[in-house]
C-alpha cells in the first residue's frame, strides 16, 4: 500500500457526512461527522480496518478534514477518541476547536 495513492473522498449531506478511503474491494477507512451548528461539525467516529492500522490511514482522513475545515471556516468538536488524541498531538489545530 502506497500512502501517495490513498485518495480521500468526502461524502457530504445536509446533516453530516464522512471522509472515506477505499483500501480494497471489501475494506475502507472512514471518519464520520455531523453538523451541529452553522460552520460547526462534530467528528463522532473514526475507523481503520485492523489490517491497515499503524500506517497513518486515519491520520490521512484527519488531515483532509482539517484542510477542509480551514478552507471553509468550519470549527470542529472532536467526539471520537481518535480525534481527541489528534487534537492533543497537533497544537497547530487548536484554532479549529469549537468552543
Amino acid at each position: 500500500m502506497n500512502q501517495d495513492t490513498l485518495a480521500v473522498e468526502r461524502e457530504d449531506n445536509a446533516r453530516g457526512g464522512r471522509y472515506v478511503i477505499h483500501l480494497a474491494p471489501d475494506a475502507e477507512a472512514e471518519m464520520t461527522y455531523r453538523k451541529t451548528a452553522d460552520h460547526v461539525i462534530a467528528v463522532d467516529h473514526t475507523f481503520t480496518p485492523p489490517a491497515y492500522r499503524g500506517r497513518d490511514v486515519a491520520l490521512r482522513l484527519a488531515t483532509r478534514l482539517i484542510e477542509d475545515a480551514r478552507a471553509e471556516g468550519t470549527r470542529i468538536v472532536p467526539l471520537c477518541s481518535y480525534m481527541v488524541l489528534q487534537f492533543r498531538r497537533h497544537p497547530e489545530w487548536q484554532d479549529l476547536l469549537a468552543q
